[in-house]
């Protein structure tokens, strides 16, 4: 991956990498903060996170035309003239108070329905790439390229994790950096860490999980929980020649790690997303492959869409299944929907319905 200054996340947003340098990664580049113009057609080029509120708004993270909402109705941009702090939305999740928190290229912003309040150094957020989690107390964690932050109401304080033992460092944008975190259903906390592999908190200690237990690899960037309690987790290469196409989708149960070296794209490449869906179907976005469901214990891919011109890697950055069950898509390309069948491109003009 290309080694300049990024968000969300990281490296250069897949997207923008597929298209200017071949490279597999999912960051952002914040040369794009200067485009404001929204694009012609496509609600973005690089549609990189979507989420849907408890209103029913979908929101859509973009690369660098801020965020884009629809209410059933309209779809309006908010960016930085609206006061975001940056047009590079990453990452979108709602808290308890109804607030939407927007992870963007520099910290997070706040919109409670009217203004947007921001969090970055001055209030303790440090470090580009903010994604966030809300547990189930309530408590807002978010992590960065620089680590995990917990917020006390008021501002973040940094959460220190500890680091296992390795023989090797290897990692794919910055040592430390947080790609994933989630709660599972028993409480425990779970981190996707660069070059650190997978960490749960107890709430008391960590335990570390890494290649040698089972992972693919120790760049872990997305996690899981399905309906029978055990663990998906994707991971993808380093930018060590020596460790790269270490990639791919492992199953985790408790006792021992799985992985799926027959499935095309699940091993030995690199994967981003992952998603569970209301029924309990788990969806894997596998780097040109394409999307996988798994359910009833079998993998089925979807490798087709209507826009494949603007979808040549099938790179998938983010994903959620609204009300109605159909599943929003955002790929390096633009904005897709799935209605069980088939893959559309939805415009600004839509379909929407």
């Amino acid at each position: 991956m290309l080694k300049l200054p990024a968000h969300f996340y990281t490296p250069l947003l897949l997207g923008f990498l597929f298209a200017f340098t071949a490279c597999s990664g999912q960051e952002l580049n914040k040369g794009t903060e200067t485009k404001t113009e929204q694009p012609d057609q496509q609600i973005a080029d690089f549609v990189v996170s979507a989420f849907q509120d408890s209103k029913g708004n979908l929101w859509f993270g973009t690369m660098a035309y801020g965020v884009a909402r629809y209410d059933g109705k309209q779809l309006r941009y908010f960016s930085i003239k609206d006061g975001l702090e940056s047009n590079t939305v990453a990452h979108i999740a709602e808290d308890t108070a109804g607030n939407i928190w927007l992870g963007t290229h520099n910290g997070a912003d706040r919109f409670d329905g009217t203004s947007f309040t921001h969090f970055g150094v001055e209030q303790g957020l440090h470090g580009p790439g903010c994604k966030f989690l809300i547990d189930r107390n309530g408590t807002i964690w978010a992590g960065t390229n620089h680590g995990l932050f917990q917020f006390d109401g008021t501002r973040f304080n940094e959460f220190i994790l500890t680091k296992p033992t390795l023989e090797e460092i290897s990692y794919k944008w910055e040592l430390g950096k947080i790609w994933s975190l989630i709660e599972d259903s028993k409480g425990n906390l779970w981190f996707g860490r660069d070059g650190l592999g997978l960490c749960r908190f107890d709430g008391t200690t960590c335990t570390h999980f890494t290649e040698a237990d089972g992972l693919c690899s120790n760049n872990v960037t997305s996690i899981v929980e399905d309906d029978q309690g055990r663990l998906w987790i994707s991971a993808i290469s380093s930018d060590n020649p020596e460790t790269q196409n270490k990639g791919g989708l492992t199953l985790y149960d408790g006792k021992t790690f799985t992985q799926f070296p027959e499935v095309k794209g699940l091993s030995q490449n690199d994967i981003y997303i992952l998603y569970k869906d209301s029924k309990g179907a788990i969806w894997i976005c596998a780097l040109d492959t394409g999307l996988y469901r798994y359910a009833n214990g079998q993998f089925t891919l979807f490798d087709k869409n209507d826009r494949m011109d603007l979808t040549q890697r099938f790179a998938v950055q983010g994903i959620q299944e609204d009300k109605n069950g159909t599943l929003w898509l955002g790929f390096s390309g633009g904005l897709f929907r799935f209605d069980g069948k088939e893959i559309k491109n939805v415009t600004k003009n839509g379909p929407w319905d």
